[in-house]
């Protein structure tokens, strides 16, 4: 079977980046059913182009930006209807292109920190000194 890849975008394609984590993200029980399109956090470059910062819930993961060996084709799959009793005509179009990945292969860092004391607390630590 020939299957056809075709490019709409032209010279074009829009730039994608994978991201790499080490270990196993695990998705709690309620969002079992509705992985597609689930937010699990929050991905930013702070300072440095080369240099990312990835958060998850109360922790931080830190990152690099790394050139992969070979691109990657990020493809959409085509079917196009055929004539009764033949499988038609699959074309694979192109949607995006992945020429770089995102690295965090160290541990996290964890976010939470000392308890802030509140105004009462303040209000007696100022007047004990």
């Amino acid at each position: 079977m020939q299957i056809r890849v075709k490019c709409s975008c032209g010279e074009n394609c829009p730039e994608w980046a994978m991201v790499e984590l080490q270990g196993i993200v695990e998705v709690q029980p309620q969002f079992q059913d509705r992985l597609q399109n689930l937010k699990i956090g929050l991905l930013c470059r702070p300072s440095s182009p080369e240099t990312y910062t990835f958060t998850v819930g109360y922790h931080e993961l830190t990152g690099t930006k790394l050139p992969l060996k070979k691109p990657l084709l990020v493809l959409n799959k085509v079917k196009e209807a055929g004539e009764e009793g033949s499988s038609g005509r699959v074309e694979l179009e192109v949607i995006g292109i992945i020429r770089h990945r995102i690295l965090f292969k160290t541990r996290p860092k964890a976010l939470i920190s000392k308890a802030q004391p509140t105004a009462k607390e303040r209000a007696t630590l100022a007047s004990s000194k």
